[in-house]
């Protein structure tokens, strides 16, 4: 490669033009590079892309609308934070439902046959035993930042640090009866096996309970084919018996009905 010419086949301002042929085989893994940080860290930015990538702006957009047009990746307004300012809002871009699976991993396949396994050798309860396990390397780091501000604040910091480990998660308020706020990932890294083993969901479910020390019902799952695994959180003050047993309609038009209290129990 020339000294004048960037990794991505780009010249830097000043620098002697080069021309080359394009390769194929590079123009595709970094592209297959910017759909696996979308999976990872969307909703994102193309200038954090870029950043992540060490890729110029142009080189960036190109990819970007390559995967646009494939359909892997769509782009949304960013929701603002505070007051915004005038001008167009931000861009992000997120991972569509076809480009998620793209990503199915033979892994998948493996964790399935291994508690398939479980299950026949251990029997049922073996499974939900080690769903619990899985989350509560989660909950363990998740407590002392949630610990530490104000209830009313949690499902927003529970959303910041789901993000931070891939789930693209937000949140906001319910639109749901009866008010309370709403918590959805755009991403599952395990949704393939959860479709089978739902007991991963649960486990989740419970701990974010406990988390959030209120009671909280799931909607819909990616696992289930929901575009989003949304999760209601009830409100502090809405502990009755009646409102907890409620089901809500899903996103989807399904009723998942699943709903853990603080302690886990369901």
């Amino acid at each position: 490669m020339s000294r004048h010419q960037r990794a991505d086949g780009t010249a830097p301002s000043g620098a002697p033009r080069v021309t080359a042929a394009p390769d194929p085989g590079a123009e595709t893994g970094t592209r297959a590079r910017v759909a696996r940080l979308i999976l990872e860290h969307g909703p994102i930015t193309a200038s954090t892309l870029g950043e992540h990538l060490g890729l110029t702006p142009a080189a960036i957009r190109r990819h970007l609308d390559n995967l646009m047009a494939e359909g892997m990746v769509e782009a949304r307004d960013a929701r603002p934070h505070g007051r915004r300012g005038r001008g167009r809002p931000a861009r992000v871009f997120v991972i569509t439902e076809a480009g998620r699976d793209a990503f199915v991993h033979g892994y998948d396949d493996l964790a399935s046959s291994a508690l398939r396994f479980l299950a026949e050798k251990a029997g049922p309860e073996a499974i939900s035993e080690f769903a619990r396990r899985q989350v509560a390397d989660l909950e363990r780091r998740y407590r002392p930042i949630l610990a530490a501000v104000a209830p009313q604040q949690r499902v927003r910091l529970l959303a910041e640090a789901l993000s931070s480990d891939g789930y693209a998660a937000s949140a906001g308020d319910a639109p749901a009866p009866g008010g309370g706020e709403q918590l959805c990932q755009h991403h599952c890294p395990v949704a393939h096996v959860a479709a089978e083993f739902p007991e991963l969901c649960e486990a989740e479910v419970e701990a974010f309970a406990r988390l959030l020390g209120t009671p909280v019902r799931r909607l819909a799952t990616i696992a289930h084919g929901d575009g989003v695994c949304t999760t209601h959180v009830s409100p502090r003050d809405l502990n009755s018996p009646e409102s907890k047993a409620r089901p809500f309609p899903s996103e989807g038009g399904q009723r998942h009905t699943r709903t853990s209290r603080p302690g886990g129990s369901a």
